[in-house]
């Protein structure tokens, strides 16, 4: 391992090399303190319900211990962000197989969890040949453990199960931890999950306010389509405003691109949420866990990533790539 792979790996010293980093930093802190001071304004002047008084209280103190969980491993480096990654996934995994009941299949929740696993050393050893070897590898793994049981009745119902498990948790969200092997990881990290984050507020903020028409009133009964394009619309230009700045000099940096990423930013991300709102619709549950107070589980606050992550790496690998003037095959010395 030369100079440079272990600087990005554990280098937290180069955490503010890029100015992007700083701004995002300083901006999710100020709001934090905006927010608290809202809601302190609104209890004083008497405009607030102890409900709604208690309810925002609970979403801010989230949010204040959720953002250094989120931020601090990717100040701190590549290995850090990595790990932080693998660590969401097996928790979001939890909460499904809980949830649909895949956690009494024993067998086939160590494939998924041993998929995780892989999936994380190939992203650490930045060995991209592996990481996209070990979906097919662990869907016949799936396939052939379920048959050990010789209970075809429900088979396909647990193969899938298992499928759908380590491609939403393990590989979806393994593509954010891949972008840790970028030598510029930190900003562009940083830019998708605050971006992901606020498409959700902005959703909220103008479906309350030009929201009428609901989109998808069986699955997600507070969607609405006034929500949606005001998440496009916000979403779309806070990625390309900032975006300019994070890939100044690349391949992405010019405006269709950047409106490019934007879109996909908050297509996909409202098409996660709606995704695992379908799910919790399907197995009659409102939310995924009680782990986030106000919030629910981790994978209802993190839903959209599984959509994101994928799809704008390869957006972005496509027209810059992701480590590609980096080490490859750092501990397998390929």
């Amino acid at each position: 391992m030369n100079l440079a792979t272990r600087e990005r790996l554990f280098g937290f010293r180069h955490a503010f090399d890029s100015p992007v980093t700083l701004w995002i930093t300083i901006a999710v802190i100020a709001a934090l303190l905006i927010a608290a001071l809202i809601i302190w304004l609104l209890r004083a002047a008497g405009r607030s319900s102890d409900k709604l008084h208690d309810e925002l209280v609970k979403r801010v103190v989230s949010w204040a211990v959720m953002t250094p969980l989120l931020l601090g491993p990717v100040l701190l480096g590549a290995a850090w962000t990595i790990l932080a990654v693998a660590i969401l996934s097996i928790l979001c995994y939890r909460e499904f197989a809980r949830a649909t009941g895949f956690f009494r299949h024993r067998s086939l929740s160590i494939v998924v969890v041993l998929g995780i696993i892989a999936t994380t050393f190939a992203i650490a050893d930045h060995w991209y040949g592996f990481f996209v070897a070990v979906p097919p590898l662990t869907m016949v793994l799936l396939a052939m453990v379920a048959i050990l049981r010789d209970e075809p009745r429900g088979y396909t119902q647990r193969v899938s199960l298992g499928v759908i498990s380590f491609l939403l948790f393990g590989h979806c969200l393994g593509h954010l931890g891949y972008m840790a092997n970028d030598a510029d990881f930190r900003p562009i990290v940083m830019l998708i999950i605050l971006t992901v984050e606020l498409n959700d507020v902005f959703a909220y903020i103008t479906g309350k306010t030009f929201g009428h028409r609901k989109i998808t009133p069986q699955t997600s009964p507070n969607k609405t389509l006034g929500g949606a394009v005001g998440a496009l619309v916000l979403t779309t230009t806070l990625v390309s405003t900032v975006g300019h700045f994070v890939f100044a000099g690349s391949g992405v940096d010019t405006p269709a691109k950047l409106i490019g990423l934007g879109l996909i930013v908050s297509v996909a991300g409202q098409f996660g949420d709606l995704m695992v709102s379908s799910i919790k619709r399907d197995i009659g549950i409102k939310d995924m866990g009680v782990t986030i107070p106000g919030h629910g589980g981790l994978l209802d606050r993190f839903d959209s990533m599984l959509l994101v992550a994928p799809a704008v790496f390869h957006y972005i690998a496509f027209f810059r790539g992701f480590g590609i003037d980096q080490p490859a095959r750092i501990f397998t010395g390929g």
